[in-house]
């Protein structure tokens, strides 16, 4: 076992880790991180994803032991303020039905549009393309990040 330190949702966090051990079950079953799951474990589904270093990664394709000094923003940090107006435009449109991707979606987006705050329907396209969702056909999802991007 290895000690390492993170700031996880703005709050620095120690956390003992196996060399083994990936990121999601560490966040999930030592941080208490319920909003990334596991969908696939091989990277294919988004549902795991998370912010590192202000990048949407798989939280199953890393090893826990890698992030030691990093930073790591789940939906709880980016909600603990309450709801972001793209969580709002979501629900305004009933974007979800089961939830399971969601978060993973949510946190995408939001990389996106932090640095490119009036991406084009292709651009939305392409940052949600690694989240599947089994339940929308994605267009309310689409609808939802184009009525708080577009220009005023």
């Amino acid at each position: 076992m290895k000690k390492i330190s993170f700031t996880l949702n703005g709050e620095l966090r120690q956390v003992d880790v196996a060399p083994n051990e990936i990121l999601l079950e560490v966040l999930r079953y030592k941080m208490g991180v319920k909003s990334p799951k596991c969908g696939c474990d091989t990277g294919d589904c988004g549902a795991c994803t998370v912010i590192l270093n202000g990048k949407a990664v798989r939280s199953c394709l890393i090893f826990a032991i890698e992030i030691n000094g990093q930073e790591i923003l789940t939906l709880e940090g980016l909600s603990k303020d309450g709801l972001t107006p793209l969580q709002k435009a979501l629900m305004d449109r009933n974007a979800f039905q089961c939830g399971y991707c969601a978060p993973g979606m949510i946190l995408s987006v939001t990389c996106l549009i932090s640095g490119n705050p009036h991406p084009s329907e292709e651009e939305i396209k392409e940052s949600i393309a690694g989240n599947l969702c089994r339940c929308t056909g994605y267009q309310p999802v689409i609808d939802a990040i184009r009525q708080i991007t577009k220009k005023q």
